[in-house]
């Protein structure tokens, strides 16, 4: 698979997948997306990868579309507003659905700024740790007169709740990675010094975990929220009963007995 402007590797059941365009802070263009795109596809299909973690090279994650290209107005028979729904359609949501619905676990490292698309991407993350310097942006409405996309109008208000979804897309204020961790918009914000290592360090903790219990975890948090708890517990029932035939479940209960640390294999 020939990538232009994503690193990609996988080591030790885990995928690396490094955003490479640090000359343009890693700016999305229609080559990246489709890079993603790809990357997304191939760690679906690849049942060694327990695990993935996402970064960004040089000094930032990612500073959301490449507004400096024409890639997304090349079509002089549509207005602006009719490429950029396009490019939407065709291109960004597809990749963003292709990541959120990867089965497993997908941890964020973001280094820098995280701004517009950028941080919508960084959101599709289960756990999203962030350096000290990291900030998040959302400034579609007053730098460009345009709303937010990418899925951050799904996230934001279930993370941090309808005022603060509202106050951080409406004035485009900087949200600190410390802010962020305190608002439950992420899991951490650590030293920018052991950002990598932190990640990484939960990454492999995923990828020699139980896949299958991660897999059904992140199907039942996923999915829109029952309307009761009776609905939701009876997905919890199905849920249960698949993981209670697994082979993980069954060395999990017999390392419990024996009194040691369970070894999973993922099945």
């Amino acid at each position: 698979m020939k990538l232009d402007t994503v690193l990609f590797e996988r080591r030790d059941h885990v995928a690396y997948v490094t955003l490479n365009r640090p000359d343009k802070l890693n700016a999305l263009n229609l080559q990246l997306v489709e890079d993603l795109r790809a990357v997304a596809a191939a760690i679906a299909a690849d049942p060694q990868v327990r695990a993935v973690l996402l970064t960004g090279a040089g000094r930032g994650f990612s500073s959301g579309a490449d507004l400096t290209r024409d890639d997304f107005f090349k079509d002089p028979a549509r207005s602006l507003g009719q490429s950029i729904g396009e490019s939407l359609t065709t291109h960004f949501n597809p990749m963003v659905g292709a990541w959120y619905d990867l089965s497993v676990p997908v941890v964020v490292a973001v280094n820098g700024v995280a701004a517009g698309a950028g941080m919508s991407l960084a959101l599709v993350g289960d756990i999203v740790l962030a350096g000290h310097s990291a900030a998040f942006m959302q400034l579609f409405a007053p730098k460009l007169g345009l709303m937010p996309d990418l899925g951050s109008t799904f996230y934001l208000p279930r993370l941090i709740g309808t005022a603060r979804a509202k106050g951080l897309t409406l004035l485009g204020d900087t949200l600190s990675a410390a802010d962020a961790a305190r608002w439950g918009l992420i899991w951490a914000c650590v030293d920018d010094a052991t950002l990598m290592d932190e990640a990484e360090a939960i990454a492999r903790r995923f990828a020699t975990g139980p896949t299958q219990a991660f897999q059904r975890i992140k199907t039942v948090f996923n999915r829109q929220p029952a309307q009761t708890l009776s609905e939701q517990l009876a997905l919890e029932v199905i849920a249960q009963s698949e993981l209670g035939d697994t082979r993980d479940f069954a060395e999990g209960v017999q390392a419990f007995r024996a009194k040691r640390v369970p070894k999973f294999i993922g099945s």
